[in-house]
């Protein structure tokens, strides 16, 4: 079974700045050395993906676990204390899944997986894009938690639990369109303002540096925006317009493709074998969803 880091609970007060890993800093674990790579909205492309099992048959088991923040994470990796070796490390930056050293740790962002495919509101993923450029471009904002998550629900509602449930491994920050014009933002526990979806991701990337602002620095700073003793900003009514939760995306067909179920969020060499097969050469990116699951959208003569 796949160990996911990313539901690990915390206990008991902070003492220390969290250590999710990444590759510039792995975890290590019993049988080596474990890293994650971030995806922005899931979205991974079909080159990546398949240089990165090339990578995990190198180097670790052949395999790549799912998370259920819609990462990615290669284990048994080789290096020395915290380290991984030159070749490891030069074969996963070969995958073009880093674009930020810097800021590798914070580009948490989690996205309804089938927006701009079908269904929902509003197209997410610009808004992903914006949000990701906007932490990067910031050198402040590189010093969020590692855990400190971004929750974009395009309208649809199938990440709204995700957004408004308690406890540490809730979002920080959020959205949820509205229509294809405005989103509701969503604070830690409370509901913000809204904004219109064009200057949403700036309003997150702001939020994130008030956030910085008053947890202050030290060990026992806080991972989460509602760990904060006051609320970031003064809550808002939810607006009457917000969707109701939708349940988890289901496998097999959907509107605008297929989701794959990957057993245990372990996506194995004989797994990823056909699913190579189904998709070159007629998608460009396939989708890691928050449900051990790939999202395969319908390639464009399929959807004609």
């Amino acid at each position: 079974m796949a160990f996911d880091l990313e539901k690990s609970p915390a206990a008991g007060p902070r003492t220390r700045a969290d250590l999710c890993p990444g590759v510039h800093r792995p975890w290590r674990a019993d049988d080596g050395l474990l890293v994650r790579l971030r995806l922005v909205g899931g979205r991974l492309p079909v080159s990546a993906l398949r240089r990165l099992l090339d990578v995990s048959e190198r180097f670790s088991d052949g395999c790549i676990h799912l998370t259920a923040r819609a990462n990615l994470q290669v284990r048994g990796l080789p290096g020395s204390g915290a380290q991984l070796t030159p070749a490891a490390l030069a074969a996963l930056e070969s995958t073009g899944l880093l674009p930020s050293e810097t800021h590798e740790l914070v580009r948490n962002i989690l996205v309804s997986p089938q927006t701009g495919f079908a269904g929902g509101r509003a197209d997410m993923h610009p808004v992903a894009q914006c949000l990701d450029a906007a932490l990067c471009a910031d050198n402040q904002l590189g010093r969020l938690p590692g855990r400190f998550l971004f929750t974009l629900d395009d309208g649809r509602g199938d990440l709204l639990e995700r957004l408004t449930g308690a406890g540490r491994r809730g979002s920080d920050l959020g959205l949820v369109a509205l229509n294809n014009r405005e989103v509701q933002l969503r604070i830690g526990d409370h509901w913000g303002e809204v904004v219109r979806l064009d200057e949403a991701a700036l309003h997150l990337a702001g939020l994130a540096t008030a956030f910085l602002s008053a947890r202050g620095s030290g060990a026992d700073a806080p991972w989460h925006l509602r760990e904060l003793p006051e609320p970031l900003r003064t809550p808002a009514d939810p607006d009457p317009r917000l969707p109701s939760p939708t349940q988890p995306l289901p496998y097999g067909a959907v509107p605008g493709g297929t989701h794959l179920q990957v057993p245990d969020g372990v996506l194995t060499p004989a797994q990823a074998g056909p699913l190579l097969e189904r998709v070159t050469d007629r998608v460009a990116d396939v989708v890691v969803t928050p449900w051990h699951g790939i999202f395969v959208p319908l390639a464009a003569e399929d959807s004609q």
